[in-house]
């Protein structure tokens, strides 16, 4: 028997739920079908917003023979064999996965890319923006889904009633928790209809005690009671950022019952070295340790060592200095025309005249009077010290050392 998620498969852009702004009216993939004019794009969103819908919807309607190619599973050979052995000129290319593309089958297939050989569709649940290849980014649009609205589920239910076998009705509190536990994910939710209904006659209804009794305990997504995930992680950045231990904690477990343990250590890292930076800079590796025993014994244990590295991140004193200065750094080279580098940098120069270089090591304390930055950036500055924590007030003692002997006034004096 034909599963109802495979019944009510959308068989045009008109019925995707919850993502008008690419497959509505102005939406830009429906354009791209209505002008004739493909052009390569990954979509990515959470699991069961349509995805791969739209990516097969758009082969057909876009009339270009069409094929699917697993990143994660797929080798180079089978690239081959598609491209080569295809009698059109142009073929859709469907990429599932595809932040796990190799460097050998994205080499090969970045030229039909480029020449409009193949128009390809990379489907994804993470962010291309961190998790796909540059090469590859340049060369696609990235369109984000959005996840589906509570609203759009119910209307999903009422309408997968149709097509039911029996006739059953459902009340509001029941339909709340099938989409709780459906993670709003509209495939998730037709595969429980599914099973539910295999408890029920005909003229029955769906309650919520007879979903809980069938079901057990909901697993909680990524978007639980409509929490944003990433406004969790910010919380947590937040929370540790603005030493309240407390709330560190209570974001934290937040985090951990929604059990995505990558994301977590990820997070914990960056702050480390955004936040908590030279003000305790073992701090980066004692996260690192702790992101190496979680990673041994996972959940449920993991939470403990979480919750010990997280406590004293949010206790540690805090420094931003390192961000601050790379930002600037990065920002200085983007606004201005300095690629070029003192002549006493460049080991070409240096072998013709040795005596362009001055050796720091030669010099008592190490330290001599060159600057390396480009003349036209020679008085910028980009690290300023604080002095909050005892390392980073040495290393500022220290630097007024080396500032002295460079000829550098690092610090703006206060009027």
């Amino acid at each position: 028997m034909e599963p109802l998620a495979s019944k009510m498969r959308p068989k045009s852009f008109d019925d995707i739920l919850g993502q008008d702004h690419l497959v509505g009216e102005n939406g830009i993939i429906r354009k791209m079908v209505m002008k004739n004019k493909p052009l390569s794009f990954v979509l990515y969103g959470p699991p069961g917003t349509g995805k791969t819908t739209i990516a097969n919807i758009f082969s057909k309607e876009i009339n270009m023979e069409s094929f699917i190619f697993n990143a994660s599973t797929d080798n180079k050979a089978r690239l081959q064999d598609i491209i080569h052995t295809t009698n059109f000129n142009n073929i859709v290319l469907i990429v599932d996965e595809v932040h796990r593309m190799k460097s050998d089958i994205q080499d090969f297939l970045l030229p039909y890319l480029e020449n409009g050989k193949v128009t390809m569709i990379g489907l994804t649940t993470t962010n291309p923006n961190h998790s796909v290849n540059w090469a590859i980014r340049s060369r696609v649009n990235i369109y984000e889904l959005n996840p589906i609205s509570d609203k759009d589920l119910k209307n999903l239910i009422f309408k997968a009633l149709k097509y039911l076998d029996i006739e059953i009705s459902i009340d509001d509190e029941a339909m709340d928790l099938l989409i709780r536990y459906a993670n709003n994910e509209a495939r998730s939710l037709l595969n429980l209809i599914d099973t539910a209904t295999l408890y029920l006659e005909d003229g029955a209804t769906l309650t919520k005690e007879l979903i809980k009794s069938i079901l057990g305990n909901p697993k909680f997504n990524l978007d639980k009671n409509q929490d944003n995930y990433y406004i969790l992680l910010s919380g947590l950045q937040k929370s540790i950022r603005g030493s309240d231990v407390d709330a560190s904690l209570h974001y934290l477990a937040r985090l951990i019952t929604l059990g995505d343990l990558e994301s977590i250590l990820r997070r914990l890292i960056v702050i480390a070295y955004e936040d908590i930076g030279l003000a305790q800079p073992a701090m980066g590796g004692k996260v690192m340790d702790a992101y190496h025993a979680c990673k041994t014994i996972g959940f449920p244990e993991a939470s403990i060592i979480l919750s010990a590295v997280v406590i004293d991140m949010a206790v540690s004193p805090k420094s931003n200095t390192a961000y601050l200065a790379i930002d600037k750094a990065l920002t200085r080279y983007n606004q201005t025309n300095a690629s070029e580098v003192p002549n006493y940098i460049d080991n070409n120069l240096i072998k013709a005249d040795p005596s362009i270089y001055h050796y720091p090591h030669d010099s008592a304390g190490s330290l001599n009077d060159q600057r390396y930055l480009p003349k036209k950036i020679e008085s910028d500055i980009y690290y300023e010290p604080k002095d909050e924590s005892k390392y980073e007030a040495a290393l500022k003692q220290r630097l007024l050392e080396i500032d002295k002997i460079k000829g550098i006034r690092r610090v703006k004096e206060k009027k």
